[in-house]
């Protein structure tokens, strides 16, 4: 068989593999199996495939396709912040390709690869759970622009648009604070992301600075979802033996499930028990209770990133650089001074 008619879609047939891991393969990817890899080999020795990489390195400096890849789109903050991101990519004269990792590494690298395919030219990302360096290597090593957005990854060289977390939820603990709480909780999230350290940093110091006891009984890790806010509300309340008045959440929807556990309590966010959240998506404002929470604004945050990655494919250049968007409070209704007995029967 001729080179120039051998296609990817011919090495996935004969190897018995995805077009995806075919392309992993192709651009050096450490991630499919050492088997795997030696099976395409073979099946790209059988073929004749010669892969141009210059060839395929020009179709990406000519593309306008930008590839946005976001762990969870079942999170109102990550289709706010596409929306963001698809109002200066269209602008631009871009189009997007939109794909959810649904948090597995396995599948991000597919769609990346899938996306690379394609001819992106430029991708932002919101690394899934797990993410490392060595997995974005094969990206920066092509010399494709790309920008992490949201979450960052360790050692990882490419540019990165974060927010301030550790201020932000300093500052949702001092409101608390100021209105009488001293049994503070923070509720959500995966213990492992980057996300969450720098937000459990934000709260012990601003604790710490109140003069206020650390109990980690009252730090608990959920899924960020409105599910693990029922959860986690459900084990602040029955862990330990003072219970909290107010919980500063890991994110929006993590508040939003509390407020719906403390419901089930017969307790009133904002009323009988304080609630921050953090994101300040669309429906904070419009919920009822309104919802308190510490304001990244995920619009605005995803027209910031696809203006940081237009740059360097404007300019040819894709040196790394981290920005970090500062962060406000917003108070509305479901934080109030702290009742006058400390605890209450859950």
């Amino acid at each position: 068989m001729a080179d120039k008619r051998v296609t990817v879609i011919d090495i996935a047939r004969e190897a018995g593999v995805s077009k995806s891991t075919v392309s992993l393969v192709l651009q050096g990817s450490t991630i499919p199996r050492e088997e795997t890899r030696a099976r395409v080999q073979e099946a790209i020795q059988r073929l004749g495939y010669v892969y141009n990489r210059s060839a395929a390195n020009l179709r990406q400096a000519q593309s306008k396709i930008i590839g946005i890849v976001v762990n969870d789109l079942t999170n109102s903050f990550f289709a706010e912040l596409a929306v963001g991101m698809d109002m200066i990519v269209q602008a631009a004269g871009f189009v997007q390709l939109l794909a959810n990792s649904a948090e597995d590494v396995d599948r991000q690298s597919e769609v990346i690869a899938s996306m690379r395919e394609h001819g992106i030219g430029g991708l932002i990302l919101s690394p899934a759970r797990g993410t490392t360096a060595a997995d974005l290597k094969p990206l920066v090593d092509s010399g494709l622009p790309v920008v992490l957005a949201v979450r960052g990854v360790a050692g990882a060289k490419v540019s990165a648009l974060l927010a301030d977390n550790r201020a932000g939820a300093a500052a949702a603990v001092r409101h608390l604070v100021e209105l009488g709480h001293r049994r503070i909780a923070f509720i959500g999230g995966f213990s492992d992301i980057q996300v969450f350290a720098e937000r459990t940093r934000g709260y012990r110091d601003a604790m710490a600075e109140a003069g206020l006891g650390i109990d980690d009984t009252l730090i608990v890790p959920t899924a960020p979802s409105r599910a693990g806010g029922v959860e986690g509300i459900s084990r602040a309340l029955t862990s330990g033996s003072a219970r909290p008045t107010a919980a500063v959440c890991f994110n929006d929807a993590v508040a939003f499930g509390v407020c719906d556990g403390l419901r089930a309590r017969r307790l009133e966010p904002g009323l009988d028990f304080s609630v921050v959240g953090y994101d300040d998506v669309i429906e904070a404002r419009t919920a009822v209770p309104a919802l308190t929470t510490v304001s990244v604004n995920p619009q605005r945050m995803g027209q910031q990133a696809a203006q940081l990655l237009l740059r360097q494919i404007n300019s040819g250049v894709a040196d790394a650089e981290t920005l970090r968007i500062t962060t406000r409070l917003v108070i509305r209704e479901t934080t109030a001074a702290r009742t006058p007995v400390e605890g209450f029967a859950p």
